[in-house]
């Protein structure tokens, strides 16, 4: 592939990703004010990752959620979206730095590091989340139907691997950027 179609590529990645990054907070929101758009029966079944598992551990009617507790439940699974938020917003800019073709930059290394980093944090918000939301959604609900739900999946340990994996990538990408600039300046 050319640099010119690389950085073309690049530019288009960064825009898809800020699309990708505001779509993930809004549809986030919008499930929980909208029960329709969660609710199996009846709906359209659709979910982000805390929300989907509260909804399929659960057996609670989001419909009869007060507002207040609803706000809430937004607020308990955004938490873990705005660290993958933060991820793939320095995503957005290692793309961007890969448009201007700085592609084994230290900036480059940054962001790549941020990335994965937040990746990380995105999963263990997500295993810390899971389970105060189970208690939020689940407070009003008789004694014996509350709930305090916790699960690690492959797909958590799978996350967690990826991550790290992309943070000593991250880690030897600034390394050789420094190589390379050390080597020019003998040149």
């Amino acid at each position: 592939m050319s640099p010119e179609r690389i950085s073309k590529l690049s530019q288009r990645m960064a825009t898809i990703t800020l699309l990708f990054l505001i779509v993930i907070m809004v549809l986030n929101a919008a499930g929980w004010i909208f029960p329709t758009l969660i609710s199996r029966e009846g709906g359209y079944g659709f979910s982000f990752s805390l929300t989907a598992k509260f909804v399929n551990d659960t057996a609670v009617n989001l419909s009869l959620f007060p507002g207040w507790q609803i706000a809430g439940a937004v607020v308990l699974t955004s938490i873990p979206l705005l660290a993958l938020a933060f991820g793939l917003y320095h995503l957005r800019m290692l793309f961007q730095t890969y448009a201007k073709r700085a592609w084994f930059s230290a900036t480059a290394g940054v962001h790549l590091g941020k990335t994965g980093r937040s990746i990380a944090i995105w999963t263990l918000l997500n295993l810390i989340c899971g389970p105060l939301l189970s208690i939020w959604g689940t407070m009003r609900e008789p004694d014996g139907q509350r709930l305090v739900t916790f699960s690690f999946t492959p797909q958590d340990a799978v996350s967690l691997f990826i991550a790290a994996s992309v943070m000593i990538i991250a880690h030897i990408l600034k390394q050789a950027s420094k190589l390379h600039e050390e080597n020019q300046q003998f040149v």
